[in-house]
């Protein structure tokens, strides 16, 4: 029986083994199905408090030309006249980020949708990444009565 040199059979050896890993290590062509392993929760609207001291935060001024808007939550909310409310919440600076809302009135209750992105005017300018309370007024259609404030996230 012929032997096989140190040096060839030890190349040999590890070429299988890279073979074996890369194997090991390939993804599946199954086509079938995939796990989702996203921690995307789908929640109902959620219940703030209402806070009658008053706004909490900077006070931000509606913008519906932020880009990149996605739904935040509110905090709390203060009662601001019959037709007028504030809702409190966290974002980034005001000199870059901006807020959006709008409104879902029932018999039973106000849903805020408030959101948050990019301002316009900042779209490619750095900014810091830091959190700011603020406080949106809110325009309603009719009054809040006894209403339960929601808010949509």
């Amino acid at each position: 029986m012929d032997r096989i040199p140190g040096g060839r059979a030890a190349a040999a050896v590890a070429v299988v083994l890279v073979c074996l890993l890369a194997a090991g290590c390939g993804g599946s062509n199954d086509g079938g199905p995939q796990q989702n392993t996203g921690t995307t929760t789908t929640s109902g609207p959620s219940t703030p408090t209402e806070n009658p001291n008053g706004n909490q935060g900077n006070q931000f001024t509606a913008d519906p030309t932020i880009v990149g808007a996605h739904p935040i939550p509110f905090t709390s909310w203060t009662r601001l006249a019959d037709n007028r409310i504030a809702v409190n919440f966290e974002t980034g600076s005001p000199e870059c980020y901006g807020v959006d809302a709008s409104v879902d009135e029932t018999d039973s209750t106000v849903t805020v949708e408030l959101r948050s992105g990019t301002r316009a005017d900042a779209v490619g300018r750095m900014c810091t990444m830091i959190a700011i309370f603020g406080t949106l007024e809110v325009p309603l259609k009719a009054p809040l009565g006894n209403r339960t404030v929601l808010s949509a996230v």
